[in-house]
């Protein structure tokens, strides 16, 4: 045994990484770029040490927070950036993008099929009393994704209509089993969008896209998205906070939203997270890309010991995610709970499914951050309903991410029958 995993499960683990080696050299690529974009831009922007100290009270010419949104829009091919430690989460950042977009009478149109379930309280129903989209006389309707996990161009060619103001795209799978969009293909689902309605807005959510392509869907021709900095762009520092970047107009109306109509995106103080917040940035693109090599490798893995994931370890990333697909719940929970062993902080907790704001099932999330659901950090989480899926996400470095899924092995094998192969196929 070395640090609680056996030679077996290492002996699988260095015949798997030889099979993968192609794309953990891939993945070091697209870091690498991603990594000088980043840098160029803090140079074309001039950062200085006194950008980092932040601001009190109303924020007022804050010129750190300034330049960040700058660099941000600058790394994302975008006009404007609204960078701030008060968005509570990537919910909370789509929430102002849409709320500041939409209008009473106009209508919502998801193409990618049901969003996330933090969303659903969002869009909400009609007359619910919450302050939810629907609540304000927004309409709201979705396009399910085609049986092989693509768009339905003739359904939503048919379901733009006068009222559609927003047509929106979920760029990672969320709790679906399907394959995540590419920059690409959603470069492609704009120019179709766009076709049928010229003046609608296409918002992307790009939670747990960042930096895993060498370009962004801005770049490609959405007109805003949103994030949130405890995923990719902080880097594993942001303490809190998301992004919205995109069209200036669109920005400054979500900014309204964050803040006040009229305030907008000119308060707002940094306190003392200015420093993790550039540092963060200009570490993502390394961070993410040892997360995306612990996904690669999960992938390796569980696909040699029979189990079905998506995406494969030899397909395409354009997330972190990596869904595992198991034959029972216990096995799914005993899988999570071996995620949590391996975890530098709270290694000692045992998480158990659970209800959660947001959710419509109960949820097993396995988060052992040090940064509260700091999600480019080793996690897994999954709702408890058939089929049963888990999905593991992060890495602050590829070790980690490793010995996450070697632990989380060792703890399934110790409840099922899992037979380790002696050689590769």
């Amino acid at each position: 045994m070395i640090h609680g995993i056996s030679k077996e499960w290492l002996a699988l683990a260095e015949k798997v990484e030889e099979r993968i080696a192609s794309r953990l050299r891939e993945a070091d690529r697209i870091a690498e770029r991603n990594q000088w974009k980043v840098i160029r831009a803090f140079q074309r922007h001039r950062v200085s040490d006194f950008h980092l100290n932040g601001s009190t009270g109303y924020g007022y010419h804050d010129s750190g927070r300034e330049i960040l949104e700058r660099i941000y829009a600058d790394v994302f091919g975008a006009e404007a950036a609204l960078v701030r430690p008060h968005f509570a989460s990537g919910t909370h950042a789509i929430c102002c993008a849409l709320f500041g977009v939409l209008r009473p009478g106009d209508e919502l149109l998801y193409i990618t099929g049901r969003p996330y379930d933090t969303l659903h309280n969002v869009i909400g129903e009609p007359g619910d009393g919450k302050g939810s989209l629907r609540d304000f006389g927004i309409g709201y309707r979705e396009v399910p994704l085609l049986p092989d996990g693509g768009v339905d161009w003739e359904a939503v060619r048919a379901a733009i209509g006068e009222r559609t103001r927003v047509v929106a795209i979920q760029r990672s799978r969320g709790y679906d089993w399907r394959a995540s969009f590419t920059v690409s293909e959603i470069g492609e689902m704009v120019r179709r969008v766009k076709a049928v309605k010229p003046d609608c807005v296409v918002f992307v959510d790009n939670c747990y896209g960042e930096f895993t392509e060498e370009t962004e869907p801005t770049e490609a021709g959405a007109d805003l998205m949103a994030g949130s900095l405890i995923k990719n762009p902080g880097g594993g520092l942001a303490l809190s906070g998301g992004y919205v970047c995109g069209r200036a107009d669109l920005v400054e109306k979500a900014a309204g939203r964050l803040t006040a109509p009229g305030i907008g995106g000119e308060v707002g103080a940094t306190f003392g997270m200015q420093r993790w917040m550039f540092q963060g940035f200009f570490l993502a693109p390394h961070m993410v890309g040892q997360a995306v090599k612990g996904s690669i490798f999960a992938a390796a893995m569980l696909e040699e010991l029979g189990f079905e994931t998506k995406p494969r370890w030899n397909e395409p990333r354009t997330d972190l995610i990596q869904a595992i697909r198991f034959d029972s719940a216990e096995a799914l929970i005993a899988f999570v709970q071996g995620i949590q062993q391996a975890a530098a902080v709270d290694a000692h907790a045992l998480p158990e499914p659970g209800d959660m704001p947001g959710y419509d099932h109960p949820v097993i999330m396995a988060a052992g951050a040090f940064v509260q659901g700091g999600s480019l950090e080793l996690s897994a989480d999954a709702p408890i309903r058939e089929p049963y899926i888990a999905y593991v996400q992060g890495g602050l470095t590829y070790a980690h991410a490793k010995l996450g899924i070697l632990a989380a092995l060792t703890r399934l094998a110790e409840r099922s029958n899992i037979v380790i192969k002696p050689n590769m196929s």
